[in-house]
């Protein structure tokens, strides 16, 4: 792996030419000397000098043309730059000391060795000199770029201290070893496993946020194992730890609905779903462990799985501290959809069945078909060949249905205000029947969803139940 060198930016320069009146030696330390090594693209810049960062900052911004503001946040000594091609955020070499209660350090000016050793990782120790006598020298005291190279996450110290001190580091390591595929170092790793209890002391906030990163990534499903391994995910997310294991009872046995999540999520990010689709992959069978069930003529069922893990969606969310608005409700969709069009696929598709499916679905018919597909696992690929073929023949037939009868997102032309006017009824059980009355018979393909269809049949139902029209 080749050295990282600074970009020929007039910046880097000027922050040169700053530190080097002031007499605070400079460094750009951290991601982005790492990404640079690994020739990723980055756009975050954290300089260090062994000095009064926000000085620095503020001595840089007057040098730069048109004198950019420079931001400061006294309570953590930091100051952010921002310019046309990269933010830079200033701060001064720091030692830090932690509380056991507590992930947040007591701070103090300290040496650049003092500040390399608070780091998380050795890969993020990284740094590029930005002193006159040896401008963009590298700065590796715990072999960072022998650890790029051998793709390793490691702890630039006892990995028991650095995750003990902020518990948040041991999803970091997940998520950096998902992030780049890397390895974790086998005492790191086993550090992690040692140390688990300590994320309780993390706010939930904090944790989402890395787990959600771990779910961009491009194949999460690895960074999950390792969760699972080390037994973070038991503390952080114990209903899909709780999806683990095979029961077997004579020759029956069902497959292992936590690895088989896996597949359907990393089937997801192949087919470029976004976050949310993501999350539908991850709960669609959440609910199983729950409703698993041994029937002797059968062998093991899962009854009802795709409607109480809907259920459980708000307070996944809600716990998860994630947004609870039309991301909740759109995963909630997919969780309880997941299973119809699969049932599909397996009898003889009808019209009524497939406008129902677009009715319930709407413009989210499209993400449930990907997720759909994605379910689609097994070991044999004949099996799965198969079955994707059919949806194939689902597809098209919710093509045709669709440029037919423009069923998503569709509401029925009788309203319950047009029921109430038309039978001089109140708000009612009543008006409810009808009106459900007649969606059915819209997506049974009795009448078609126009007024001079629809009104007429919801006649002769007010006549059936002894209403008299008072609205003709």
């Amino acid at each position: 792996m080749n050295q990282p060198h600074l970009p020929a930016l007039p910046l880097f320069e000027t922050i040169a030419e700053a530190a080097g009146e002031l007499g605070y030696p400079a460094y750009v330390i951290g991601g982005y000397v790492r990404d640079l090594a690994l020739g990723r693209e980055s756009k975050d810049v954290d300089v260090v000098c062994v000095g009064d960062g926000i000085q620095l900052a503020q001595t840089v911004g007057r040098k730069l043309p048109g004198r950019p503001r420079v931001t400061v946040f006294k309570n953590f000594g930091t100051a952010m730059l921002p310019t046309p091609e990269i933010e830079v955020e200033f701060v001064g070499a720091r030692k830090e000391s932690y509380r056991a209660d507590s992930r947040k350090p007591d701070v103090e000016a300290g040496t650049l060795e003092e500040d390399l050793a608070r780091r998380d990782f050795t890969i993020n120790a990284l740094g590029l000199s930005l002193n006159p006598t040896d401008f963009g020298a590298l700065v590796d005291r715990y072999d960072g770029m022998g650890d790029l190279q051998r793709k390793l996450i490691r702890t630039p110290l006892d990995p028991d201290v650095t995750f003990s001190d902020d518990p948040l580091r041991m999803l970091r390591a997940i998520r950096f070893a998902t992030q780049l595929n890397f390895d974790i170092e086998p005492d790191t790793f086993d550090a992690l496993a040692r140390n688990k209890e300590r994320i309780k002391i993390i706010s939930q906030e904090r944790i989402t946020t890395e787990l959600n990163k771990i779910i961009m990534a491009p194949k999460p499903s690895y960074g999950f194992k390792l969760l699972f391994q080390c037994g973070l995910l038991h503390l952080i997310f114990p209903k899909m730890a709780q999806l683990y294991g095979v029961e077997k009872v004579g020759q029956h046995a069902h497959k292992d609905n936590f690895y088989h999540t896996l597949q359907v999520l990393d089937n997801v990010v192949a087919a470029g779903g976004d976050l949310w689709l993501r999350w539908a992959a991850i709960l669609h069978d959440i609910a199983k462990p729950a409703t698993k069930r041994y029937d002797k003529r059968v062998g093991w069922t899962f009854h009802g799985h795709e409607d109480k893990g809907a259920r459980w969606v708000p307070g996944i969310f809600t716990d998860l501290k994630l947004p609870l608005g039309e991301e909740m409700r759109q995963v909630q969709k997919l969780v309880r959809l997941h299973l119809r069009p699969i049932a599909l696929v397996k009898e003889i598709v009808t019209d009524s069945a497939v406008r129902r499916l677009l009715f319930e679905a709407g413009d989210d018919i499209d993400r449930l078909m990907l997720l759909c597909r994605a379910d689609i696992t097994s070991k044999d690929h004949q099996r799965v060949a198969r079955y994707l073929r059919n949806f194939d023949v689902v597809e098209q037939k919710l093509k045709e249905v669709e440029e037919k009868d423009h069923l998503r997102n569709f509401k029925p032309v009788i309203t319950g205000e047009i029921i109430m006017e038309t039978f001089s009824l109140r708000p009612s059980r009543e008006v409810g029947e009808l009106k459900e009355a007649v969606l059915e018979a819209i997506l049974d393909g009795k009448i078609r969803n126009e007024y001079e269809e629809a009104f007429p049949f919801l006649l002769a139902l007010g006549q059936q139940k002894g209403l008299e029209a008072v609205k003709p």
